[in-house]
């Protein structure tokens, strides 16, 4: 027998996975500080990547005017600005990536438990309704009247 209520609670549950199934159920499988680490890893890469092609750029840009005037002290203050540069830039960028990926993952455990109480609500619907057909079909078998 359908129930109102019942479809209703699966018909929420379905639209919840659609909508937020892509960022709440990847989650499940990580601790919060496993989740945030494994993502500012990852930062630490891009960035330090980016920063080595940008750097290559820049010395390809402008290699005429290093080649003419190059000196030791020249290439150490280069060095230290751009160790400076880059140390500083990773600081932002992974104080950033810490930031939103911390939301991220307290946005989708909030989200996740919804989606538990929702299904544990649907769980309590079908054990209740288990429990009055089986009071139904005890009743029947006992009954007086039918001879049972």
């Amino acid at each position: 027998m359908l129930s109102e209520e019942k479809i209703k609670l699966m018909t929420g549950i379905a639209m919840f996975e659609k909508k937020e199934g892509k960022r709440i159920f990847p989650l499940n499988r990580y601790f919060k500080n496993d989740y945030i680490s494994r993502h500012m890893l990852g930062a630490f890469f891009s960035y330090t990547l980016c920063c080595l092609l940008g750097a290559s750029l820049w010395i390809l840009y402008h290699l005429e005017m290093l080649l003419d005037s190059i000196s030791a002290e020249l290439l150490l203050t280069l060095f230290r600005r751009f160790g400076l540069l880059y140390l500083a830039g990773l600081a932002v960028y992974l104080a950033a990536t810490f930031w939103i990926y911390r939301k991220r993952y307290e946005y989708a455990s909030g989200g996740l438990r919804v989606y538990v109480a929702k299904l544990k609500r649907l769980e309590k619907r079908y054990e209740y309704q288990n429990k009055v057909k089986e009071m139904a079909k005890e009743g029947v078998r006992h009954d007086g009247t039918s001879g049972v």
